[in-house]
């Protein structure tokens, strides 16, 4: 018999991440960068939404149609040139924003990127209907794919990925003059 798996949070009450919304708001107002949103979502919890998609309908005794299968599945968007993206987002009012009748299941940053990789999905958006969105593409998300799957070694030379163990005395600082190349 299929298990279900235990929750990451078992006590989250859906808010988003302090450090991520602050990241995200610095970055919206021109004050941030993207170094310190992707640094604060390393770690972070998102939520990832589940919809039911009819399968199977039929005409019930009163004439009407009615659902008779679904199947839960996790969206997809589509954009302008074909390309998909995975979405996600930091919070349980943010997915409510994009979409009242989704299920959050919790997901690592990580987790979610290894996910679109695996559905050959170029990017994830995270909180797409705001308050700020923002796309983790390319080298940043098959970075992040790669830690969590623990195939690192298979980015190639380009790419550099690091993790720290125990967070320095102000990470957003350190981590700012990293993705700057300062020393």
């Amino acid at each position: 018999m299929p298990s279900i798996p235990q929750p990451l949070v078992p006590d989250d009450d859906g808010s988003a991440d302090a450090a991520v919304s602050s990241a995200l708001a610095a970055f919206s107002e021109g004050t941030g960068e993207a170094g310190a949103v992707i640094a604060a979502l390393g770690g972070a919890r998102l939520l990832v939404p589940v919809v039911a998609v009819l399968t199977e309908s039929e005409v019930g005794a009163h004439g009407l149609r009615q659902e008779k299968e679904s199947e839960m599945a996790l969206p997809k968007l589509v954009g302008k040139d074909g390309r998909e993206a995975v979405v996600a987002f930091t919070g349980a009012d943010a997915l409510r924003r994009w979409r009242p009748d989704a299920r959050p299941v919790q997901a690592t940053t990580r987790k979610v990127c290894q996910a679109a990789v695996r559905e050959n999905a170029a990017a994830v958006v995270v909180d797409v209907a705001g308050p700020v969105p923002f796309v983790i593409e390319g080298v940043v998300l098959r970075a992040f794919a790669a830690v969590e799957s623990g195939t690192v070694g298979e980015l190639g030379p380009e790419v550099t990925v690091a993790r720290m163990e125990e967070a320095p005395a102000h990470p957003r600082r350190r981590l700012g003059r990293l993705f700057r190349g300062r020393s």
